[in-house]
Formats: structure tokens, sequence, C-alpha cells
């Protein structure tokens, strides 16, 4: 068979194992801002609507608690996951509109966050970095409107470019 078939439209879900599921949950509804879609205290796993998704999938950001079994057969971990650099995730990016940056910079400062703005020339993007309470990376990203591609060509990137700080 040479044919998939098939092509991947959008991203449906992101799931993190917690170590502190508790502070995760705080964090992402109340730092970040995103709208859980159903109590937690009912379930060992939070979901929280990132976008509306493709084809009635809604996009979303799911916190399961380390110690229970997921979809997929997912097995449960006894101890907590390994997150920075001994983890898997190397980070989650989450879209904004880029009007909205600086007051991510402002809202980060208020709550006395550590972040680390970083630009992406080759595409157009600027990163607001910050950290979870598990230590896992979280960029809020956004495309320069002003940004055209003409100016700059993939070749312009090393493959394992991250970005410069701001």
């Amino acid at each position: 068979m040479t044919e998939r078939g098939f092509t991947v439209r959008a991203l449906g879900e992101i799931a993190i194992r917690c170590i502190d599921h508790d502070a995760m949950v705080a964090f992402y509804r109340d730092v970040i801002g995103l709208e859980l879609m159903r109590d937690p205290q009912d379930a060992p796993i939070a979901f929280f609507r990132i976008a509306e998704g493709f084809e009635g999938h809604t996009a979303v950001l799911a916190l399961f608690r380390h110690d229970i079994e997921g979809a997929g057969r997912t097995r449960a971990g006894d101890r907590p996951p390994s997150t920075g650099p001994g983890s898997s995730l190397h980070h989650i990016a989450l879209s904004l509109p880029w009007q909205e940056q600086e007051a991510v910079i402002a809202w980060y400062a208020a709550l006395g966050l550590d972040y680390r703005v970083e630009t992406f020339d080759w595409v157009g993007w600027r990163g607001i970095f910050t950290f979870d309470p598990d230590g896992n990376t979280v960029e809020l990203v956004a495309k320069n409107p002003g940004w055209s591609d003409a100016a700059v060509s993939l070749s312009d990137a090393s493959p394992g470019e991250g970005g410069k700080s701001q």
C-alpha cells in the first residue's frame, strides 16, 4: 500500500501526566486562562478547551494524575514523571493574537512569574515562555502580522535553531 488514504488536519489533544494535579489545574485555569470543560473534582483528569478544533473534536489540554490509567491503554505510573530535561515533552505552545502578547508580558510580570521572550525570524513568530508548576515549559506564541516569508527562506534557519531572546 503506497497511499495512506488520510491526512491529519489538526491537533486534537495534548495530554500531560501531572506531578501536582491541583497546582497544574489552577495554573492553566487561572494564569493561562483556559476554560475547563468539566469540574476536575469529578474525575482525575481535567480537560481544558483550547480552541474549537476540527469536525466537532474540541482541541483540548488534558491534565492527568500520573497514577491513573489513560486512554489508549496508557499505563499509570507509581512515581511522578520527570519534567524539564528528563522529560520527552520539550514544551507546549498555545497560540494567541500578536496584539495580546504585551498583555501576557504585563500579566506574567504582575504575577511575578519568570518569563523569556524569543523571536523566530524564519517563520515570523514570537513566543513568551514560562514554566508551569510541574516544570514544563509553556509558550504563548503569535505570528507577527507584518512578517513576510519572501525575505527569509528555510535555508536561513538551521534544523535545531531555537529563537533569539528579546
